[in-house]
Parts: C-alpha cells; sequence; structure tokens
C-alpha cells in the first residue's frame, strides 16, 4: 500500500479536481487577463484629443478658419448658422462660432457646458483667436507633455489587479470550495481518516496557492506584452509578496467557510468581506482620495499592504527591506485568521 502523506493527498486532489473544471481554468487564468486588456485599453495612454467645431458661414468665416486650422487640437468647419445649430444640437460639434456683425473682434460662442469637450473647445477657440487679434501673454511659457514609460494609469492599475486577483482566488477559490465539500459530505468523509485538521487546512492553502502563482506572472508577461508595463523591482522579493498575498487571503477564506453551511451563506459572508477592500483599498484609484482621518484604517485592511507593496515594487523598484509595515500587516492577516480557522473548523454540519 502506497503511503501519501494527508497533505500532499489532499493538494494533489485538488489540483486534479481543478482542471477537469474547464470553467475553473478559465475564471482563474482567463478572466483576470481578460480584466487586464478591457481596462488597459479604457484607460490607455491616448493621443491629443481633437474637438469639432463649427464656424457660422460669414463674411469673417474663412478668416476665422485660417486662425483655427494651425491649432492641432481643432478642427473646424464652415457651415450655414442653420446647420451648425442642427449638429450642435445632434453633438456632431462641441461649439458653434458666431463673429457678430462680421466683426472678429465680437465674437459669440454658444455650447453645452454639460456636454464633454464643450467648455475646452470654447477656451482653445478663445484662446487662439484672441493671441491671432494681438493679445501679448505677460509671461512666457510652455507644455510639456507628461508620458514616461512606466508612469501611465495602466502601470498604476495592473498591480491592484493581481492583488484583486489574488483576494479573489484566496476566497472563493478556498472558502467556496471548503463549503461546497461541506455540503457534497466529503468533509465527513475525510473526518473518518487520520487526518488532522491543520493538514486538511494547510492543503487547501498549498493548492490555492499553486493556483495563484502561475495566474500572477501570466498577467504580469501578458500585461508587459501588450500594454508595455513594466517592472522595475526584484522579481524574488514580487513573488514574495505574491506568495504572501495568497497565503493570506487563503486563511480568511478558511475562516469564512469555517462554519458555513450553505453556498448563500459561504457567498454573502464574502461578499461581505471582498466589499470594503473592492471600494477602499485603491485597486482602481488611490485611497489617499479618502478623508486622512480614515485612512489608517484603510491601511489595515488585508488587501491594501498588497496593493501598496505591489505597486512599490513594480512601479518605483524600491527594495523589499523597505516594505516591513506592510509584509508585517499581511502576515497579521496570514496567522490570526489561519488560528481562529483552526479553532472553530467543523467537519460536518
Amino acid at each position: 500500500m502506497k503511503f501519501s502523506h494527508p497533505i500532499l493527498a489532499i493538494t494533489t486532489a485538488r489540483l486534479r479536481e481543478f482542471v477537469r473544471r474547464p470553467e475553473a481554468v478559465f475564471w482563474v487564468y482567463f478572466f483576470p487577463v481578460l480584466m487586464v486588456v478591457v481596462l488597459g485599453v479604457a484607460f490607455r495612454n491616448k493621443p491629443v484629443e481633437v474637438f469639432q467645431v463649427d464656424i457660422v458661414a460669414g463674411p469673417k468665416s474663412e478668416l476665422i478658419f485660417e486662425y483655427l486650422e494651425s491649432d492641432e487640437q481643432l478642427q473646424p468647419t464652415i457651415v450655414s448658422r442653420e446647420e451648425a445649430l442642427d449638429r450642435l444640437r445632434l453633438s456632431k460639434t462641441t461649439l458653434m462660432i458666431t463673429a457678430i456683425d462680421g466683426q472678429v473682434d465680437n465674437i459669440e460662442y454658444q455650447y453645452d457646458p454639460v456636454r464633454p469637450g464643450s467648455v475646452a473647445s470654447r477656451n482653445i477657440v478663445d484662446r487662439k483667436l484672441q493671441t491671432e487679434n494681438g493679445r501679448e501673454d505677460v509671461i512666457e511659457s510652455n507644455d510639456v507633455t507628461f508620458s514616461e514609460p512606466g508612469n501611465s494609469y495602466v502601470d498604476f492599475l495592473v498591480p491592484g489587479l493581481l492583488a484583486m486577483g489574488l483576494m479573489g482566488g484566496g476566497l472563493w477559490g478556498v472558502g467556496y470550495a471548503i463549503v461546497d465539500m461541506r455540503i457534497r459530505k466529503l468533509l465527513k468523509r475525510l473526518m473518518a481518516t487520520p487526518m488532522r485538521r491543520t493538514h486538511f487546512l494547510i492543503a487547501m492553502m498549498t493548492s490555492r496557492l499553486v493556483f495563484m502563482i502561475p495566474q500572477i506572472i501570466l498577467l504580469i508577461v501578458f500585461s508587459y506584452f501588450l500594454f508595455g508595463v513594466e517592472v522595475h523591482g526584484n522579481w524574488f522579493s514580487i513573488l514574495l509578496i505574491i506568495i504572501l498575498g495568497a497565503i493570506e487571503f487563503a486563511a480568511i477564506g478558511l475562516l469564512v467557510a469555517s462554519r458555513a453551511n450553505t453556498m448563500e451563506t459561504a457567498s454573502g459572508l464574502m461578499n461581505l468581506v471582498m466589499l470594503p477592500m473592492w471600494t477602499l483599498s485603491g485597486i482602481f484609484f488611490s485611497y489617499e482620495r479618502f478623508p486622512e482621518i480614515v485612512q489608517p484604517a484603510i491601511k489595515l485592511l488585508p488587501l491594501t499592504p498588497v496593493i501598496d507593496a505591489l505597486r512599490a515594487l513594480m512601479m518605483d523598484g524600491k527594495p523589499i527591506s523597505s516594505l516591513t509595515a506592510e509584509i508585517a500587516v499581511i502576515g497579521m492577516w496570514s496567522i490570526i485568521p489561519f488560528v481562529i480557522a483552526l479553532a472553530i473548523f467543523r467537519w460536518n454540519d
């Protein structure tokens, strides 16, 4: 009879069960990549926005057209007043320009201030016409576009999505799986074996870790080749944070599932745990936008230190030694939930 340690046996069983479920493979590996593609395309670096503006035909319309045509942000067109009003109503133009009494020094702008681009195009046109008609700037200035590689919003977004994947994988991949096993009476069968609760819980965390590391690496590689997201920090340090984050959320998933008897209960508890982190921890925008009085509490949420650590490593290239506070919080959320789960976990319902 071949002997197998309980941790190895349960881990192997979970791996086999996972690869035999195509829907699980999709949600773990391909859905996060799909999110990176969709959000990366939505928030990619865009070229200079060009505004369509209409000049009402009249004695000075050709001169106004010449003034505005030289601005790269404007696309002027000369049309009749009726057509200009119709195009403005249908949002085919952002601005309607009329020279009152045929005078370039008496201009009327007609636009909808709540329509995107209207106010911006009005200001650009007014600045251009004022300059062409002799207005002098009292100070010398120049515009510099900030577009350094590795500092776009996509670079900011990817570490947040990586951490979010760790959170979802740990809570759903561990918690949901345990509740499913409890409902199918599999835990009762395991209870009859000599396996300890410690072995079972460690095995569940280990199997989740095996799933998560390839997922995160896939996301990082995919983001690099598709959007040019660069990793400035040490790869070993990043891998360490990924492992710690996976352990942290696996431990929280164990705690959530320790007593849940139904999928509805488990789903409710997981959403209750995840919702504050979804909204507060800075996945899509910096949590520094929230009032300073709540920021210390936000930094203690399980997801926040993982995101902060990944961004510090990937975007800033900081050493792992500068992340002791983040690692301490991750460690706290790894040990305490696991100890509590070990104490209150039950095999049967």
